[in-house]
């Protein structure tokens, strides 16, 4: 977004959600108005919005919580778009698309909010994709591919085309120092179980000031943060699909009683034919 696009003050966003977009985007990075003009107030961003108008509500709900109402710091959340039965793709990998657009652009707007948006090797494999931002306006963020052992043979995409800084992250043993796949960055972690350590992933994001982080996939990544207790905020988008096999949404520890299980403070979205589950796993 170009630095001298005026905010939201002085007009309503009602009629203009796009203007109301740049004006959230203006608030999550700090960013405001030509001169000495500060970014916009979550109140300024609300205000003149009325109770019919939906997309500007949504937008409002979604996503001011998190640019206005997280705390400093780390912030870590997970996206999964799954199927009614709790599949986020076939036995083989195939997950275009089980989630509709509505929610394939969620994912374009949680990485334009995001510093960083991490994926697993599982995820680049299958779906070798871009990790941009191109359904609405924003930047794209770092992105982060989790390769523990080195599965992925870098002639991906996302290595070559230069669209954004990316991050190859594996275990020690499986990295060189100063090196790259293509255009992406190879670091070490040390191992942690199967995987990498989520909080040391996260420690290593944050030391390059990469804080706000969208982990958008698989749904062993997603599990392993989950598990580890990574994760501030949990979003699962459930489409009226029935799959009947595949690939689960959750690989956690079992559980004796249903009291062991997670139950978090969470709100719910309409996005188009899906339901949007945000947890908030903090509160």
């Amino acid at each position: 977004m170009d630095s001298t696009e005026p905010s939201l003050a002085g007009s309503s966003p009602a009629s203009d959600p796009d203007r109301l977009w740049r004006a959230i985007l203006d608030l999550r990075h700090g960013r405001g108005g030509p001169g000495p003009a500060m970014p916009p107030t979550a109140d300024a961003i609300r205000g003149g919005i009325g109770p019919a108008d939906g997309e500007s509500l949504l937008l409002c709900d979604l996503y001011l919580p998190l640019c206005a109402g997280r705390p400093p710091g780390r912030y870590a959340v997970a996206h999964l778009g799954q199927s009614l039965d709790g599949r986020i793709a076939t036995l083989c990998g195939a997950s275009q698309w089980v989630t509709g657009p509505e929610d394939i652009l969620h994912n374009h707007r949680m990485r334009a909010l995001s510093d960083a948006v991490l994926v697993g090797a599982g995820t680049v494999r299958h779906d070798d994709p871009k990790l941009t931002v191109r359904l609405c306006e924003g930047r794209n963020p770092v992105r982060v591919v989790v390769d523990t052992n080195r599965r992925l043979d870098g002639s991906q995409g996302i290595f070559h085309d230069g669209a954004a800084p990316t991050l190859l992250l594996c275990a020690h043993d499986r990295a060189r120092p100063g090196e790259r796949v293509g255009a992406a960055e190879v670091l070490g972690l040390p191992r942690c179980g199967a995987g990498l350590d989520p909080g040391g992933i996260l420690a290593l994001l944050a030391d390059r000031g990469l804080e706000f982080v969208f982990i958008e996939g698989g749904g062993v990544t997603v599990s392993r943060f989950l598990q580890a207790g990574c994760l501030d905020r949990l979003q699962v988008t459930v489409a009226p699909l029935i799959l009947g096999s595949g690939r689960p949404s959750f690989t956690l520890p079992e559980i004796e009683t249903i009291d062991g299980g997670l139950r978090p403070k969470s709100r719910h979205f309409v996005l188009g034919t899906d339901i949007l589950f945000d947890c908030d796993l903090r509160g």
